[in-house]
């Protein structure tokens, strides 16, 4: 199993807008050295960015298949942020009497923050492809939780060991020999509980002393799920 992080997709793009952060102007604004930056500096530390992909491919020489990532992105103060997840699952030339069976999961955990936090462009897809393969089981589940909060949100040892035990379920599911709508079931239930963690941890971040309630605004976790 080749387990690739690219930088541009293949499979198209999903815009996902979070409420009042627009989107508009960050690609620029993340490639793009500030006035007075020094010569190769192209990303400002006010911006974040990052992509996390599932990726499997099953065919007759490799008919079983299982990717999962669990990724944990913890940004301070910005003022944009770009967050890209993806799972792509195929198969490929299986046989009948012999099926395939991929599957790719994707969780991505994003957590921002900053009064001055202006834009967030979140990216969350999945496809899954049948391509000659008769009664093959192809799931891909792209899951992500983007954690917006005035002050930096920083994760206690007991979220982080909640959010562990997640993750090591997930990748329990690599051994799991249920069908697809089961796998699914237990996809969404492990989300359920990352956002449950998340909702706790984000009404916890106190405004900060001398924070000016005008410039202040409400934790918000937003989990965006695509599954194919």
């Amino acid at each position: 199993m080749t387990h690739r992080k690219p930088r541009t997709s293949t499979v198209g793009r999903q815009a996902v807008r979070l409420g009042l952060l627009t989107t508009a102007g960050l690609v620029a604004l993340a490639t793009a050295a500030p006035a007075g930056a020094a010569p190769g500096s192209r990303i400002p530390r006010s911006v974040g960015a990052v992509v996390d992909e599932a990726h499997t491919l099953a065919n007759r020489a490799h008919p079983v298949q299982y990717d999962e990532e669990f990724s944990i992105h913890e940004f301070g103060p910005l003022v944009a942020a770009a967050a890209h997840n993806r799972a792509v699952a195929a198969s490929v030339g299986c046989s009948l009497s012999r099926p395939c069976r991929s599957i790719a999961l994707s969780f991505q955990i994003v957590t921002t923050s900053g009064v001055d936090l202006r834009r967030i462009n979140a990216t969350n897809i999945s496809r899954a492809v049948n391509q000659h393969c008769a009664g093959c089981q192809t799931f891909a589940g792209a899951y992500q939780f983007i954690v917006a909060t005035p002050r930096p949100l920083t994760l206690s040892a007991r979220d982080r060991n909640r959010l562990a035990d997640i993750r090591r379920r997930v990748a329990e599911l690599r051994r799991c020999g249920d069908p697809v709508p089961e796998i699914e079931r237990r996809a969404d239930a492990l989300a359920a509980e990352v956002r449950a963690v998340l909702d706790r941890a984000a009404a916890a971040v106190p405004a900060g002393a001398g924070a000016s309630p005008l410039r202040e605004f409400r934790p918000t976790v937003t989990m965006h799920r695509h599954v194919s």
